[in-house]
């Protein structure tokens, strides 16, 4: 008797927990991402691997649109090994850290160098990690200079080729125009990344650079660099801007730009876009784009810039995580992504798409750009080295009369503190 109970007990309790018709459960995937300016490309993108994986809920997490705040909630995932992130959004700089940090997974089984071929050689090189490879790029960036072609031609000025140039064009502009509301130059002086960013490419065009990577030393208290420093603050902010620049990230210095505001902007890609957009911009049709310049007798330098798809270590189910890498790092995903956002892919073969260079026939010249484009040195301490130089060259923008060789004294010897955790040491 006791055991046809139980029988009838465990009948039971399969009826009560097993699921109602139809209500199967899901397997999910889970995406941190940051909002994209298409949401409705990433829906559609989503459905439609949804729709190939039948059973299958991809779930995504928005993070903030800064860099700086995304890496933060993103590593506080990482750190706490969250077995429900399986793919993350990557900055271009951060493969070095997560790959370091043992919280990106390895993709070499996965991603071969026949496929990884496939791709521009700048961005496959940054996500790389001694000798292997921990994520797939979706879009590159290079810093550019957008400009007033209506404004340069009414004055009989040329585009400029170096810094200097730049300046003085833009100072008798100014005068003639005689307009309280214009600028001579907008871009990303807020201390975040960008500012890095920005820099980094008045010291590169210099001859300098942020650090000896052989030696593994500061190198913003040499010639060059504090040259191109002094430049940005003295003559940039000082001459043709205005203080309110130093507050400003990509999206409130393209709208200086776009609203008419300024004459010279420095910005990434997607910027051609939305500043030739009649029904949001002033100056739609009026602009031109090119290299960024360079000082006297030096070629101009593009920081490397984008994004790409990784693989948490932590993830119960790479294989399905890769398969969605694969699918949104696609031709076709990527180039969705290019006409509805002007986001350049990281594909070689979009380059040569009909459609495409229909829709961006900049892209061809964007080409030799991104070639030439320098990354930010690949390190796993890169994030605080970052913001010693944010915070250096913040405060040495923000205030005029400032000791420019006691601040990048003070910056090198903390970069060097930095630096000196990646020394080989003996074993104790």
């Amino acid at each position: 008797m006791l055991h046809v109970k139980k029988f009838w007990f465990c009948l039971a309790l399969i009826f009560v927990l097993r699921p109602a018709a139809g209500s199967a459960a899901k397997t999910e995937l889970r995406l941190v991402g940051w909002r994209s300016e298409a949401t409705q490309v990433w829906d559609r993108a989503i459905a439609d691997f949804e729709r190939q994986n039948p059973g299958l809920k991809v779930v995504r997490e928005i993070g903030p649109s800064s860099s700086t705040q995304f890496h933060d909630l993103l590593t506080q995932k990482l750190k706490n090994r969250d077995p429900k992130l399986d793919v993350f959004f990557m900055d271009v700089i951060w493969p070095g850290e997560f790959a370091s940090a043992g919280w990106a997974l390895p993709l070499d089984r996965y991603f071969t160098a026949a496929e990884q071929n496939k791709f521009l050689e700048a961005p496959i090189l940054a996500n790389h990690y001694r000798q292997h490879v921990f994520g797939v790029p979706l879009f590159i960036d290079a810093g550019l200079l957008y400009y007033r072609k209506d404004l340069l031609a009414k004055y009989g000025f040329p585009a400029p080729r170096t810094w200097p140039e730049l300046v003085e064009t833009a100072k008798k502009i100014l005068a003639r125009e005689r307009d309280p509301d214009l600028v001579g130059f907008s871009a990303q002086f807020k201390q975040y990344e960008g500012l890095v960013c920005n820099m980094m490419e008045y010291i590169l065009a210099n001859g300098g650079s942020l650090w000896d990577a052989t030696r593994l030393v500061s190198t913003l208290d040499q010639p060059r660099a504090l040259e191109a420093v002094r430049f940005v603050r003295d003559r940039i902010i000082g001459e043709i801007s205005h203080r309110g620049i130093l507050t400003y990230e990509e999206p409130e210095s393209l709208a200086l730009f776009t609203q008419g505001h300024a004459i010279f902007h420095r910005n990434w890609p997607y910027a051609w876009k939305i500043a030739n957009d009649s029904e949001t911009s002033k100056i739609a049709g009026k602009v031109g784009m090119m290299p960024l310049p360079g000082f006297p007798g030096k070629k101009g330098a593009a920081t490397l810039g984008g994004w790409q798809l990784g693989i948490s270590r932590f993830s119960t189910q790479p294989e399905l995580a890769w398969r969605f890498v694969a699918f949104m790092t696609s031709a076709a995903i990527q180039k969705r992504i290019a006409l509805a956002t002007g986001r350049a892919p990281t594909r070689r073969a979009l380059y040569d798409d009909p459609e495409l260079l229909d829709a961006i026939p900049q892209l061809k010249s964007l080409l030799q750009i991104f070639r030439q484009a320098v990354p930010r040195p690949i390190t796993p301490v890169y994030i605080p080295l970052s913001n010693i130089m944010q915070r250096y060259f913040s405060s040495i923008l923000a205030l005029p009369d400032a000791d420019l060789l006691a601040r990048a004294a003070l910056a090198t010897r903390d970069m060097n503190r930095v630096l000196d955790l990646l020394r080989e040491r003996p074993p104790s």
